[in-house]
């Protein structure tokens, strides 16, 4: 499946992989879903607790209290840092992340293209602010449910029948989004191991949105099901879409407000605009992706 999902030596220049796809007339082409201007973030709080989902929390403390710095005015200011390649933080895998068989996409050698500086290759840097058309693929919605239960596969059937059901189709340069209601199953019932059990893609949806020619790929989750459907392998959806396909992920959404507001306008379409940290070398990003319907 990665050599039949492979896009290496597509595109140039390679560190932005699929996100080549979107050209500024896909761009123009995305405005045309904002129709009532009403804006959605989609950022989990920043997680300084330590939980099952957080084994690395984020971290916020005050470095000034007003009372440090003369003349006026008096100012407050604080740190924030995070190991954010986890579960608590919603951020942005650039293609730098994920290697497969020691091989970044396109082939570049892991070990030859990120070391102790950072990525010399598919550093977050080199794709800028992404702004396209977003879909979300709301399943709970599509089966009436709250929420899909963790270990829930979402399969190639499933993503045809979630674009008949909600009215919308995937296109060449979108970006897909999966809610699988993950956030209100966790303020319902509490905190669990995700890294152990969470609703997500198949490895058999992946040829489904290659041959679409998606731009990036987001959830509520890291767009893996877990346990794994692939021996040996603990996300095979990583290992295909960014090592193979080039495409960029967001994990860690918080898609229940997008939900609401896509059943609302009766439409699963939408502007989003991501804007990752300018950082050199890096293999990724905090964000605050935004929906604009």
């Amino acid at each position: 499946m990665f050599e039949a999902v492979s896009a290496w030596g597509r595109w140039s220049p390679a560190d932005r992989g699929a996100w080549n796809r979107v050209t500024e007339g896909h761009v123009r082409r995305a405005t045309a879903a904002v129709r009532v201007g009403k804006v959605v973030p989609m950022a989990l709080p920043w997680n300084t607790r330590s939980g099952p989902d957080n084994r690395k929390p984020a971290l916020h403390h005050m470095t000034d209290l007003g009372d440090v710095e003369s003349p006026e005015p008096a100012t407050h200011k604080d740190f924030i840092a995070a190991d954010y390649h986890g579960k608590g933080i919603t951020h942005l895998d650039a293609l730098s992340h994920v290697a497969y068989r020691g091989q970044l996409y396109d082939g570049r050698a892991a070990r030859e293209a990120v070391g102790a500086a950072g990525a010399r290759f598919g550093a977050v840097s080199e794709l800028g602010p992404l702004v396209t058309r977003g879909v979300l693929l709301d399943l709970p919605a599509v089966l009436g449910v709250p929420w899909l239960e963790p270990g829930h596969a979402v399969r190639a059937g499933d993503v045809v029948a979630a674009e008949q059901a909600l009215g919308v189709t995937i296109g060449e340069g979108d970006a897909v989004l999966l809610r699988s209601g993950h956030v209100r199953r966790r303020a319902e019932l509490g905190a669990w191991d995700p890294g152990r059990a969470s609703a997500g893609f198949h490895v058999d949806a992946v040829p489904l949105l290659a041959e679409r020619g998606v731009a990036l790929l987001g959830g509520d989750g890291d767009s893996d099901v877990r346990p794994s459907p692939v021996e040996g392998v603990h996300s095979p959806v990583h290992a295909l879409a960014v090592a193979a396909m080039g495409v960029p992920l967001l994990d860690n959404l918080d898609l229940e407000a997008l939900a609401a507001a896509t059943a609302e306008a009766g439409r699963y379409e939408f502007l989003l605009v991501v804007a990752p940290l300018n950082i050199p070398g890096g293999t990724g990003s905090p964000v605050n992706p935004v929906a604009v319907l």
